[in-house]
This record gives structure tokens, C-alpha cells and sequence, in this order.
């Protein structure tokens, strides 16, 4: 059975590919394309890339993007670090299967359902105590750790669920305080978890749309917005320029991750609890 028909699992494979890759392929090409007709070819050219960083239009989109990603995912790492651990180590609590179903909910909610919910909640603030005033940055940043939150909750939960509470415990036997078992114990375990959370939060953030176009104002437009209010009126060549470098960006980041260099080696405690997986000289630490 294993060796009937190895051309169909090859041409199976060729398609599924092809499928996944033509389409950036051919995004990437035409962004070096000297016509602006995206499907004519009428020469090599970067004169497209030089527009599009003379479009100040996309430039402030992009800033204002990333400024809200990296704060909506710090803020989002913080409370679902929290929020994991007192689902993963408080044990049974009164409100703890509300605080769970709460935490997970905006993985399963449909996204124009969380975003008009939330508009609502911003204008019904606005009209009891004045705050925020109007949509801008600011909602969309809250309503970006709001659903961020729960998949960085997750991430958290399941890697302290395979943590051996036996570390813990011994290092507060040693005679540590538990904030200091969490610093120097319980925190250097689960920090790949984090880093793995901030990274899914900082893309969802970054790449949202529905949610943003509920809780955003005049002036406050992101990325992905301008991209699609452009891309209604037809795919112009310095979308495909400003695609393409995103791709290099990403393909960049997954050749360094999986060429297996370790960033921390030889810079701190993140290395060692990686490759020692914690050990009795980290609660010796922790004493």
C-alpha cells in the first residue's frame, strides 16, 4: 500500500504547493514590473518600490500598525500570562469556569461580532463618563489585547500545565518567596510560551481588519485598511511592492527560526532554562 502509486502523491503534493505558492510568486514578480497594468509585463523596474515609500499615506499606516501591535501584544502577554497562570495553578476557585469561558470566547466569536459589540461598548463609555473620546489608537488597542488576550491565555495555560510544579515547590522549600519562584523559577520555563504568545498577538493585531474598522476613527487607519480601501479600486504596483518586502520580512524571521541559532546563548537565564530544561542549580538560584 506505501508504494502504489507515488505519482499521484507527488502530483498531489506539486498542486497543493503551486496552489499555496504561484499566487505570491506571481505577486512578487509583478512588483517589479515596469507597467502598472498588474497583469501586463512590460519590463524590470523598482521604480514601484520608490512610490511607495514616497506614499506617506501607507507609511503613517504602517507606523500607526506596528505602534499598536507591539503595545496591544505587550499588554496582551501581561494579562494572559496572568490569567493562565490562576487557570493553571490556582486550582478550583469560585468564578473560575466563567473566567475561563471568558478568556477563551474571542477565539470562537465571529470577528464582526466582537468588533460591533465592542464599538458599542466604546460609544456607551463615551456617553456616561467621556472617555474614550471618539475612536482612534486608543480603542483600537483595547480591542486588540481583548482578542489577542485569549489566544496568548492558551498558549500560556498549556505550557504550565507540562511544567513539573516540583521545581516550584522546592524552590519555596529552599526558602523562596513565590514572587521570587516565579522570577527566577516558573518564568525562565515558560518563556518560550511567552515569546511564542507576544509573537501570535503581535500578528493577529497587525494583521486585523474587521475588528479595526468597528473601533477605529478619522486618522487612524491601519495597514491592512488602507491596503483593502486601495485593493476595492484595483491592485495597484506598490501594494505588490509593499507585499512583497512583508513576504522577505517573514521569510527572513522562519530561516532564522529554523536554523535552530539560539538568540539567548550565552546572554542570560532564557538559554540555560532551554537547554536544561531547569535544574537544581536554578533553584539554588532561587534560594
Amino acid at each position: 500500500m506505501n508504494g502504489g502509486r507515488p505519482w499521484f502523491r507527488m502530483l498531489a503534493l506539486v498542486l497543493g504547493f503551486a496552489f499555496l505558492y504561484v499566487p505570491i510568486i506571481s505577486l512578487v514578480v509583478f512588483s517589479f514590473n515596469e507597467s502598472r497594468l498588474v497583469t501586463v509585463w512590460g519590463g524590470f523596474s523598482t521604480k514601484w518600490y520608490g512610490a511607495l515609500l514616497r506614499n506617506q499615506q501607507i507609511i503613517d499606516a504602517a507606523v500607526l500598525s506596528l505602534e499598536i501591535a507591539a503595545i496591544a501584544a505587550t499588554v496582551a502577554v501581561a494579562l494572559g500570562t496572568l490569567t493562565g497562570m490562576a487557570l493553571a495553578r490556582f486550582g478550583p476557585f469560585r468564578g473560575r469556569t466563567l473566567l475561563s469561558g471568558m478568556a477563551t470566547a474571542p477565539l470562537v466569536m465571529p470577528e464582526v461580532i466582537t468588533g460591533l459589540s465592542l464599538l458599542l461598548l466604546f460609544v456607551t463609555l463615551e456617553q456616561l463618563i467621556g472617555w474614550p473620546s471618539g475612536r482612534g489608537m486608543t480603542t483600537i488597542i483595547i480591542a486588540h489585547i481583548t482578542f489577542a488576550m485569549a489566544f496568548v491565555t492558551v498558549v500560556v495555560q498549556s505550557r504550565l500545565a507540562q511544567v513539573d510544579e516540583s521545581l516550584e515547590e522546592a524552590a519555596q522549600d529552599l526558602g523562596a518567596r513565590p514572587a521570587k519562584v516565579f522570577f527566577l523559577v516558573t518564568l525562565p520555563i515558560i518563556f518560550p510560551a511567552l515569546l511564542s504568545g507576544w509573537l501570535l498577538a503581535f500578528t493577529l493585531s497587525l494583521d486585523d481588519l474587521v475588528i479595526a474598522s468597528f473601533v477605529s476613527g478619522p486618522g487612524s487607519s491601519t495597514l491592512p485598511m488602507v491596503v483593502f480601501s486601495k485593493v476595492r479600486l484595483g491592485v495597484s504596483p506598490d501594494i505588490n511592492a509593499l507585499a512583497t518586502i512583508l513576504i522577505g520580512v517573514v521569510a527572513i524571521g522562519v530561516a532564522v527560526a529554523g536554523s535552530g541559532a539560539d538568540p539567548w546563548a550565552g546572554h542570560g537565564w532564557p538559554a540555560y532554562t532551554w537547554h536544561c530544561g531547569g535544574s537544581s542549580s536554578m533553584l539554588a538560584t532561587a534560594k
